[in-house]
């Protein structure tokens, strides 16, 4: 393709969207063609059947082929594609035609050509490409013009082979490919050249399931590209193949695309497999992580029961103009089931549209496995696992020299699970054979999700073996290492293959005069290779990793004293002067001077790594599992590693660090470390189950229940024995304010892994017997709702307290209930609900329970939920005594004193007599005068909308922004309720000073720390922001589809305060939009937003290891998660998307008290308090496309999320509407068009009735 068209190509892309052609296939299969019709004269006589080798029809049936071409571009296809999709000798081989690539590619892409240069010939109107003549004003052939009204371009489509690099065909052997990456490269590169030959003007390499495929295609278009002497626009489309989106292959959107990015690409996207509907989330991932433009061409919907696509061309081209409005889309196009009718519905439906702008690169190292590993600037240090290393590891060497793979690839697996986020693999040594080992081992690794998740390291001085194994691996990975040792040519060579192979790189600091030792030499060579890299290779500077060498330091030696310092600084001095590199290093190697001493070698990895990490060390090799804390290292040994890291007290009398670390060497044991630590072990059965429970240990639980097996005559005597004594303790400990409840969780969470080990001996006995729990109590989150982070912390408390828990979980209806109140003849009945509406819900609870004759006590517990509202609202429900639980403690004071005989009478007849006054002061309360809604109007805020500037958002419409790390929300997050809902009292950071509480919420606050390390890459933050133009019309906000505003789009109803408030307004929200008139051109922003995505998967890693603690934690920290997005996000529509504050500078503390001009109100909050804004905002934003639905009641799913409304207005602030009249009711529901029974339902905790 000539230059020229690929500016005409990209100048049309920065205009608009462009339309790419539907499936070749569909359209043949309409033709119905006959054995004899694909034979054609050429291949009468062929030896194998030829039906249904639909590129061969590009020989024996061409005009059908160029008529279905024509047809395409009638439509308004801009780009049609060859029909080469199996044109390789891989694919042809099935049908004897691999003999004929070279000619059907070129063949093919000449007919294509044929197609669309008559097109462009029969254009009749004024040109329009370029908008500049580019060429003499004389053209040479004047009766054409060089350039037509509407370019049209020939993509050359490249499937993916039917055969797979990274999937064995054979079940019994993992490590056998029926293909190899060789081969795909020679395949490819032949399928190529005859497109090029034919004249294409793209490569499209399409329907990618299997990425090591694609990254061979990939391989041989750099290749082709290099023989040719010029660059061929390349697409690459993957497939995702199900609703977990991932590739055939098993990889994730963004490992599929981290793999690829090192690719020049024109355009990346997805097709086939999915429809349009199905495909939107993964089209929105892909367009918020790439740098080039983004492709979609799904199927026609989801093929019907007999293989058949029935979705018409008005539902696809419908669901790809919302991708198209949304900014998400520059190329769009139909892939199986779509035709001509299906293109001409997409093209007229994306005509307006603007294309999507492609964002800036960003500058921070992407690594896969099946999953992502995306290391951003400030991310947590990346720990590699160092054990699959036949030279760091006896016993995996063994494991390879035997070829035992499956027991090598357990080692693997323990690396993985011990938190290694990279492996590093090394098979050099002398009697392995390496290339061969190393392409076995990857290949079987590949067959073990668990362990190919992450990015592997290859590591190897052979240059041989590393190649060999980047042929074996569709991740991206690391090469450890290459170096100028050998000069620059060599060390070139070496870097550019590893880019065409799309590897990230160490390199060593090492050059022509040997390795470096001094701080110096390895910033010399380090700087070196940075600009021959990105200078001269154009190697992306993110993807270099330097190694400056840890060398061994304490050998008695004098100039090796200075190592361990020197690497320090010139990490320091890298990261500095070389942006965007990452540093890595071999930990090991610094302690080799005391090999056989594990104990004082560990400890000097762990306190050189926290100075490393200090100084700016990103990642290193390192056995993460067998390092101690820094803190818990003795002060003397910990004095004594860093005198002898910093080469410290040598000009003192004080004895030489290498001495002195020779000296503790010879003192420390092992033995008696292990020792002094489980001192706790020599104790008897029972006080070591109770010291298990009291400080939730569960290492030892496993030997002690075993012991206990022998000790008692049955199972259950343990549980009601030793274990529930131990959680008496744990309880009254609890009690007497000795114990926090992020302690008692964790003793839970030993009681239920205890309990688990012993429920096989229980059923095996079947026994029978009664438990001498204080009761039964069932838990429920009522219908509607799906929090329950309050209600799990209550049974856990519960169930410390030796009552026992039934815990429906979330989302109950009340038939549930009541059917498991009676099955379980239950002692007391627990309710919670986080949102207004459920507050309703368990009204109706309380009136069934009342119905079915069920008398138990009922505690009322959420966020929502008040003594005022559960006297007035659910205890007149029902003859059973009601109560209120404020927390954890309450409860359980609560549901002690109800099945305590003797005080069970007194204390119901407090709560009664109490709730009848909280009644009576209701009553009381409600004689407080309100104004009528006509004068609350006229009280309304006053503002002089011609003296404001109102400021012009920078977009208008929805948008998802995805692209949000962890790591940029943690700063904002509120952790004073964190606290709070741990019932640790005090304010953030203020808590851990504490007397009381202080200690327990550092230890809390450091578990939370660790959490969130388990949530980097797991759980995925996702935003949906839009922006309308918007006007006041009375109490109702106007919102316009764009700023024409001559369509409404929506209308939201706002309520207003009528409580007589004297000379202060009475608010609604809408006083602060400017009135919908002429004069007036007002905006609304509109927000949801989620850090809830990825969070049950977690959750349910957890509650299989029976870890309430855990899963209590995971969801405390996903709610402030949340809550500091939406706190983020809001500030970013201040500085950015909206803009009105630009200038905006203030500190965390300043934010999380909303010091900033413009308020966030969200839906069942005291300013708007009808959740049914929420469906106005999800409908707006279409908040489903970033994974956020509704339940019927309005609470929002995953529960860690926020939506809510951006006002801009100086004035605007935060307000409670309050008690409102039957008057503003009556014509609030009237233009919500909704009945005024199911209004005052929603709004019941504000009606006045």
């Amino acid at each position: 393709m000539n230059t020229d068209k690929t500016a005409i190509l990209k100048k049309i892309l920065s205009e608009r969207i462009m339309v790419l052609d539907g499936a070749m296939g569909t359209m043949i299969q309409k033709k119905k063609l006959k054995e004899e019709d694909y034979r054609g004269e050429r291949f009468r006589n062929h030896p194998k059947e030829l039906k249904g080798a639909n590129d061969v029809l590009c020989l024996t049936q061409p005009d059908i082929i160029l008529d279905i071409h024509r047809a395409y571009l009638a439509a308004g296809a801009d780009i049609i594609e060859t029909d080469t999709f199996n044109s390789t000798s891989i694919a042809l081989s099935d049908f004897g035609l691999e003999k004929m690539v070279r000619e059907i590619n070129a063949t093919a892409a000449r007919i294509a050509r044929k197609a669309v240069d008559e097109a462009e010939a029969n254009d009749t109107s004024k040109p329009r490409f370029p908008s500049k003549p580019r060429f003499p004003s004389k053209p040479r052939f004047p009766s054409k013009p060089r350039f037509p009204s509407k370019p049209r371009f020939v993509a050359g489509s490249i499937g993916p082979t039917n055969r797979s690099a990274s999937i064995s065909s054979d079940v019994e052997n993992p490590a056998f490919r029926s293909v190899t990456f060789d081969k795909l490269v020679s395949a490819y590169t032949e399928q190529m050249s005859g497109l090029v030959e034919g004249g294409v003007d793209l490569l499209m390499i399409e329907t990618v399931f299997d990425t090591l495929n694609a990254k061979a295609a990939l391989f041989a278009a750099e290749e082709l590209f290099e023989s040719l002497g010029y660059r061929i626009p390349l697409i690459v489309s993957g497939t995702i193949t199900d609703a977990s989106g991932r590739t055939l292959s098993g990889q994730t959107v963004e490992a599929f695309w981290n793999s690829i990015s090192h690719a020049d690409l024109f355009a990346v996207g997805f097709n086939c497999a999915l429809g349009a509907k199905e495909m939107m989330p993964h089209i929105e991932e892909i367009s918020r992580l790439a740098w080039t433009n983004v492709i979609c061409y799904p199927n026609a919907g989801l093929p019907n029961a007999f293989g058949e696509y029935d979705e018409t061309p008005e539902v696809t081209s419908g669901i790809i103009g919302e991708l198209a409005r949304a900014g998400l889309v520059n190329i769009v196009g139909g892939c199986c089931g779509t035709t001509q009718e299906h293109i001409s519905a997409i093209s007229k439906r994306v005509s307006n549209c603007a294309p999507r702008k492609i964002p800036q690169r960003k500058h921070y190292l992407r690594l896969s496995g099946l999953e992502a590993l995306s290391i951003f600037p400030g991310s947590n240090f990346i720990n590699i696992g160092e054990r699959t290393n036949v030279a760091g590891s006896a016993k995996f060497a063994k494991l390879i020299q035997e070829g035992n793979f499956e027991s090598a690839l357990s080692v693997a697996r323990q690396q993985v699970e011990n938190g290694a986020q990279i492996i590093d693999i090394s098979m050099d040594a002398a009697l392995i054979d390496s290339e061969d080992v190393m392409v076995k081992f990857l290949n079987s690794l590949a067959s073990e999700p668990e362990i190919c998740k992450v990015p592997f390291m290859l590591d190897s001085s052979k240059w041989s073996v590393l190649e060999a194994g980047l042929k074996c691996i569709q991740g991206r990975p690391i090469v450890n290492s290459i170096s100028l040792k050998e000069g620059e040519e060599k060390f070139k060579h070496q870097a550019k293959m590893l880019k065409r192979y799309g590897a990230a790189v160490v390199v060593m600091a090492f050059d022509e005069e040997g390795q470096a030792v001094t701080t110096e030499r390895k910033v010399e060579i380090c700087r070196r290779a940075y600009f021959i890299l990105t200078d001269e290779l154009k190697f992306s500077p993110e993807d270099i990793i330097f190694d400056p060498n840890i060398l061994t330091i304490a050998t008695g030696i004098d100039e090796h004293n200075n190592y361990a310092k020197n690497y320090l600084d010139a990490v320091k001095i890298i990261k500095t002067e070389l942006p965007y590199v990452s540093t890595s290093g071999g930990v090991s190697n610094i302690s080799f001077a005391f090999r056989g001493k594990n104990a004082i070698r560990e400890a000097m990895h762990s306190v050189f790594l926290f100075h490393a990490i200090k100084a700016g060390l990103d990642m290193a090799i390192v056995n993460a599992g067998a390092l101690p804390v820094y803190e818990d290292i003795s002060r003397e040994l910990r004095d004594a590693i860093e005198d002898a890291i910093f080469n410290r007290n040598q000009d003192t009398m004080s004895q030489d660090p290498t001495e002195r670390l020779i000296a503790l060497a010879e003192g420390i044991s092992q033995e008696k470390r292990e020792a002094k630590r489980d001192e706790w072990r020599t104790l008897s059965l029972k006080e070591r189950l109770s010291h298990s429970l009291v400080k939730g240990i569960t290492e030892f639980l496993d030997e002690d229940i075993s012991e206990a097996l022998t000790k008692y005559d049955e199972p259950l005597a343990i549980i009601e024995g030793p274990l529930m004594d131990g959680m008496n303790e744990v309880g009254n400990l609890f009690g007497d304010g000795k114990m926090f409840l992020p302690q008692v969780v964790k003793s839970a969470r030993v009681m239920k892994k205890a309990v688990a080990i012993l429920m096989p001996h229980i059923e095996a006995r079947k026994r029978n017997g009664e438990s001498n729990s204080k009761g039964t109590i069932v838990l429920a989150t009522v219908k509607g709702d799906v929090h329950d982070i309050g209600k799990n912390i209550v049974g856990v408390v519960l169930a410390c307290n030796n009552f026992k828990v039934i815990d429906l979980g979330v989302m109950t209806p009340v038939n549930r209930i009541v059917e498991a109140v009676k099955r379980e003849n239950a002692n007391i009945l627990g309710l919670s609900g986080l949102i207004t509406p459920s507050l309703d819900e368990m009204a109706h609870v309380a009136r069934e329970l009342d119905r079915e004759g069920l008398i138990l006590p009922l505690m009322i517990g959420g966020a929502t939920t008040s003594k005022m509202h559960t006297a007035v609202k659910i205890s007149i429900e029902r003859k059973g005594l009601t109560v209120h639980a404020t927390d954890a403690s309450r409860a359980v004071g609560v549901a002690s004193k109800l099945m305590d005989a003797n005080v069970c009478k007194s204390f119901e007849a407090e709560i009664r007599e109490e709730y009848e006054r909280l009644r009576q002061r209701h009553l009381a309360e409600k004689k407080v005068r309100l104004i009528s809604i006509e004068e609350a109007r006229r009280r309304a805020l006053k503002t002089d909308w011609s003296q404001l500037q109102i400021v012009k958002p920078t977009f208008i419409g929805a948008k998802s922004l995805n692209e949000i790390s962890i790591e940029e929300i943690i700063p904002r997050i509120d952790w004073t309720p964190f606290f709070q809902a741990w019932e640790l009292k005090g304010k953030y950071p203020k808590i851990f000073e504490d007397k009381k509480y202080g200690e327990e919420s550092k230890k809390l606050f450091e578990d939370a720390e660790r959490m969130l390390e388990k949530f980097s890459g797991r759980i995925r933050p996702s935003a949906s922001i839009g922006f309308f133009p918007a006007g006041s019309r009375e109490d109702d906000i106007i919102i316009f589809e764009d700023e024409l505003r001559n369509k409404i789009i929506s209308v939201i109803p706002t309520l207003r305060q009528q409580i007589d408030r004297g000379k202060n307004p009475n608010l609604a929200l809408a006083d602060f939009i400017a009135p919908a008139d002429e004069h007036n051109c007002d905006y609304i922003g509109l927000f949801a937003v989620t850090a809830g995505i990825g969070l049950e998967e977690l959750l349910n890693e957890f509650r299989k290891d029976n870890d309430d603690y855990s899963v209590i934690l995971a969801k405390a920290l996903a709610d402030r998660l949340a809550e500091g997005l939406a706190e983020f996000m809001h500030e970013r529509v201040r500085k950015e998307l909206w803009g009105y504050a630009p200038d905006e500078k203030l500190s965390i503390d300043e934010l999380i008290a909303e010091n900033y001009r413009g308020i966030r109100p969200a839906p069942g909050y005291p300013s708007c308090p009808d959740h049914a804004d929420k469906k106005i905002i999800f409908e707006l934003l279409s908040a489903e496309r970033i994974g956020m639905k509704l339940t019927e009641n309005g609470a929002m799913i995953p529960p860690s999320s926020v939506a809510g409304f951006y006002f801009a207005h100086p004035a605007a602030q935060y307000f409670g509407v309050g008690r409102i009249g039957i008057d503003q009711l009556k014509g609030y529901s009237m233009r919500r068009g909704a009945e005024l029974k199911d209004t005052a339902k929603r709004l019941m905790i504000e009606l006045d009735e």
